[in-house]
């Protein structure tokens, strides 16, 4: 393996794109890199070296709403403060983020587009709409030029990632996308996205009408001919500044989503239905959302007619090693 020491004010882009042939470690020394990464090759690991992930950190502030050179609006897969397409990837013990605000102007903002199968240990990933994308994209945009970006035209091959001890904040479908991904003792950190014309955050309860909901944890768009969307064990969903019964765990960005949660604790923002349908009927009967073992305060609602409680048995079928060993066989 090639290791190459990184300080701030070097590019970590380019350090990824050096002709080192097989795995190459960067070691990132701690501080802010003000850099919009690109990463497109196998076996890289990126690694910060501080003490915590808050030590290094990779910030950039591009948004979907902001207007390109040619006219057209950037997009939101053209937001990313960090791209990572590849097999045998690794990301460690930093913070990306994406620093757009607030979301009202700013729109779909992500902070991580990690594309092919992913490993993440301690890593904080932080924005408003969309802070993390799992590619790959839908087998189809619902409107012309939806999927502008790096991967528009990529091939859409399943792939499997894992994030362990990791942070992961937002409001509107921070977490989306059509990878399989398994979430362990991971904080999903719901944050009130509304802002006044200041960009200062509202107070709680005062910002959202009444009939709006502050936000979606998850935005699944999990292919038909695989087997599982995003699975969450022990994790805590907590939140910055939502109010009471104020947040969805997920909806369908696509109608075969899957978002199962084992043991993890919910806090007081969830919502009683935990789960949305986005206005999708006919998905109720294709969606897979289901619990087991939830417990507090967010857990005790009456869940939505289309969200299963799984039994202990069931939930055998969604450990570590089913899900990240599936991609082999999980293809019809």
């Amino acid at each position: 393996m090639t290791e190459i020491d990184i300080f701030p004010g070097m590019s970590i882009s380019n350090a990824a794109s050096s002709k080192n042939e097989g795995a190459v470690l960067l070691r990132l020394h701690p501080g802010v890199y003000r850099e919009k990464v690109f990463i497109k090759r196998d076996d890289v690991t990126v690694e910060g070296m501080g003490s915590s992930p808050d030590d290094v950190r990779i910030e950039w502030d591009d948004h979907a709403y902001e207007i390109m050179p040619d006219g057209i609006k950037r997009g939101t897969f053209r937001s990313y403060t960090f791209f990572i397409k590849g097999n045998g990837n690794c990301l460690k013990n930093l913070t990306v983020e994406n620093t757009s605000f607030p979301r009202q102007k700013a729109g779909q903002a992500i902070a991580l587009f990690a594309e092919g199968d992913l490993t993440a240990e301690r890593v904080v990933l932080r924005s408003f709409q969309d802070t993390l994308f799992t590619g790959p994209l839908p087998f189809k945009e619902k409107e012309p030029g939806g999927f502008r970006g790096p991967t528009e035209f990529d091939e859409r091959i399943p792939c499997i990632q894992y994030y362990r001890e990791c942070r992961i904040s937002g409001d509107i479908d921070f977490i989306f996308g059509s990878a399989t991904c398994y979430f362990e003792e991971c904080d999903i950190i719901s944050r009130n996205g509304y802002a006044d014309e200041d960009g200062n955050v509202t107070a709680p309860g005062s910002g959202a009408p009444d009939d709006e909901p502050y936000g979606y944890c998850t935005a699944s768009s999990a292919y038909e001919n695989v087997r599982y969307g995003y699975v969450f064990e022990r994790c805590r969903f907590l939140n910055e500044g939502c109010p009471p019964k104020s947040v969805y765990l997920g909806r369908p960005w696509r109608e075969h989503a899957g978002t199962v949660l084992i043991d993890c604790y919910l806090g007081e923002h969830i919502k009683d239905e935990g789960f949305h349908d986005w206005g999708k009927k006919e998905a109720h009967e294709t969606v897979y959302y289901a619990e087991y073992r939830s417990k507090g305060p967010g857990a005790n609602g009456v869940r939505a007619s289309f969200v299963r409680s799984l039994t202990s048995k069931e939930a055998e079928n969604f450990s570590r090693n089913k899900v990240m060993s599936s991609l082999h066989d999980n293809l019809k």
